[in-house]
């Protein structure tokens, strides 16, 4: 019983779909660390449509360059191409990237005026490196070899970023967050581009159910390795 909300059935099937994308693109000439650079740099440029407050665009990167990362390890596998720096520097960068992308949310959260929404955004990168701290560190003692853990716990990478993306999108629909205007010294917090006021609750929850799940999943997999160890 893995806990987790993707099942390895599901993984195989999206690799599956994927298959042929990715070797589409390897016809183009790219090769699996160029796909793998190409994705990091999409995150880049959701970090920094969300540090603009353009949380809509942001959605939406976030989503296709999410989706964008199964292409690298999909063509190396299917060209045998796997080489360890290549899975060196797909891991790292996803780290990076989605590092990136909390940094500009926790930057256009402070630029509307949100400053919980920053220290929410601190939290859910906090629980998101745990969640990849804890795989690493087990695989590396020799629990859990391979992908073993990937597929433990509520919200692995691809959850977080799912719900990540709702969030930016539903916050984008609803005309962003507050900010704060002043006038001859006098400053009053208003909302953003539109009149709702929902803005800041959308990106609260977001944020707080991404610190949640991925606390969860963090201690659902030190679980699961303590087993491991007692049945080693």
């Amino acid at each position: 019983m893995t806990g987790s909300l993707v099942s390895p059935a599901l993984r195989t099937r999206v690799r599956g779909l994927a298959t042929p994308i990715a070797v589409a693109l390897g016809h183009l000439g790219l090769t699996p660390n160029a796909l793998t650079l190409i994705g990091f740099l999409g995150t880049c440029a959701a970090a920094l449509a969300a540090a603009s407050q353009a949380w809509l665009a942001a959605g939406v990167l976030v989503l296709a360059f999410g989706i964008f990362d199964l292409f690298d390890g999909t063509l190396a596998r299917a060209t045998g191409k796997v080489t360890t720096f290549g899975a060196f520097l797909d891991s790292t960068l996803d780290r990076a990237g989605e590092a990136v992308v909390y940094v500009g949310i926790a930057a256009g959260a402070l630029a509307g005026g949100f400053d919980t929404g920053a220290v929410l955004a601190a939290a859910a990168l906090a629980a998101a490196f745990l969640v990849s701290y804890v795989r690493a560190k087990a695989e590396s003692l020799g629990y859990a070899p391979g992908s073993g853990l990937a597929a433990i716990g509520l919200a692995p990478r691809e959850v977080r970023l799912t719900i990540l993306t709702f969030g930016l999108v539903g916050l984008g629909v609803a005309g962003g967050l507050g900010g704060t205007t002043c006038i001859d010294g006098a400053c009053v917090h208003v909302f953003g581009a539109g009149t709702s006021t929902t803005g800041e609750p959308i990106l609260g929850i977001t944020l707080g159910l991404i610190t949640i799940l991925a606390t969860i999943t963090v201690i659902q997999r030190i679980l699961h390795v303590r087993a491991q160890a007692k049945e080693g």
